[in-house]
């Protein structure tokens, strides 16, 4: 491999990444939510009352990213961040009835997305490019640790 870009096998994934993120914009824009911030209702909406250590793992995010994200969704109603009651040092993070109730509103955002991303793509042909990039992921963490 050289030192140039168009050899660089991290540059499309970064930069797809960045366009798939662009695309999430107006679509969550109505919701009031980042992609970030997006990502943490998905986690909240599948297990509602987990610590911001679980959410971290899923996300692959640090306490200090995670922090000053959460707060601002607990300002706008969406969470509450409270202490376990078994473990004071652990945050548990629980949806609110607003928060449960952007969950309908976010219903079609995936397939919106998945009509702006690849309009023209088989359902199969993503689902098996959203295998590779998880086998691709699993890899990458699984050798940091």
């Amino acid at each position: 491999m050289s030192l140039k870009l168009d050899d660089q096998f991290c540059f499309p994934l970064y930069a797809a990444s960045r366009a798939i993120q662009q695309r999430y914009r107006p679509l969550l824009k109505p919701l009031g939510l980042t992609y970030p911030q997006y990502l943490v209702m998905l986690v909240l909406w599948e297990h509602d009352g987990v610590s911001i250590s679980e959410i971290g793992q899923q996300l692959l995010l640090d306490s200090g990213t995670l922090t000053p994200l959460l707060k601002r969704m607990e300002d706008a109603g969406l969470l509450t961040r409270d202490r376990s009651p078994q473990d004071g040092r652990v945050v548990i993070l629980s949806l609110t009835d607003q928060g449960r109730q952007l969950q309908k509103r976010a219903h079609d955002v995936p397939e919106l997305l998945l009509q702006c991303i690849a309009p023209n793509t088989s359902i199969s042909a993503v689902i098996a490019l959203k295998r590779q990039l998880d086998a691709l992921l699993q890899s990458l963490t699984s050798d940091a640790a």
